[in-house]
């Protein structure tokens, strides 16, 4: 799924909201590839990626919802 860059603030929250939800509830991964690093916490995973090549693997144990982050 690609997200377009153009939504507003309002619609970003709520999309990413359905998103961090339907995978808790469903058990499912989604991924999402951007370089607002602002959403890395509400991750389970972050993978870091260099010249095409992930470079880091962080795990988040308490990932942060979606409404408590700010960008």
């Amino acid at each position: 799924m690609s997200l377009p860059g153009a939504l507003d603030y309002k619609t970003g929250k709520q999309i990413l909201k359905l998103l961090q939800d339907t995978c808790r509830k469903e058990n499912m991964t989604v991924i999402i590839i951007t370089h607002n690093a602002a959403l890395t916490p509400m991750a389970d995973r972050v993978i870091h990626f260099k010249n095409g090549t992930a470079s880091n693997i962080e795990l988040n144990k308490e990932p942060t919802p979606i409404e408590k982050i700010e960008w």
